[in-house]
């Protein structure tokens, strides 16, 4: 193989469209613009709706109220926790090792979604009412950090 022999994978390039180079070129003339109007005669900026108020003005822009001190929860439901297999104790720090929660900074909130079979002790920094009852049946312990 030779430099001269290098050449783009078939169909990736394609050439540009030469427009208004004479009637047999097939966009001669009107160069494929259709024929009269703005958009035959010049550039019409993006989002220009005919004078109409554009859509990116007619949508509300940054409403509300975002709270800095927003405590930011990674969620994990109980029938997550009982796949865990092999461990009497759940801490945040297991969740981020088994890869549970990605976050390592985040708080940890333990939900109730699906059932307990063992009974765990788990360390988190919220739980759902449901899941505390759900873990207190099975004898499980639910201690806020």
């Amino acid at each position: 193989m030779r430099l001269n022999d290098l050449s783009p994978a078939p169909g990736s390039h394609k050439e540009r469209k030469r427009v208004g180079r004479g009637i047999g070129s097939g966009h001669g003339r009107t160069c494929g613009r259709g024929t009269k109007g703005q958009k035959a005669r010049n550039k019409v900026r993006m989002g220009f709706e005919g004078g109409q108020t554009p859509l990116h003005r007619r949508i509300p822009h940054r409403r509300g109220f975002k709270n800095p001190f927003h405590d930011e929860y990674a969620v994990v439901n109980l029938n997550r926790i009982a796949k865990l297999e092999g461990v009497t104790e759940v801490t945040p720090e297991l969740l981020l090792e088994r890869g549970l929660v990605k976050n390592p900074s985040a708080r940890v909130k333990i939900l109730g979604t699906g059932e307990l079979t063992a009974p765990l002790v788990i360390r988190a920094h919220s739980f759902s009412k449901s899941a505390i009852e759900k873990i207190q049946k099975v004898g499980g312990t639910a201690e806020v950090i």
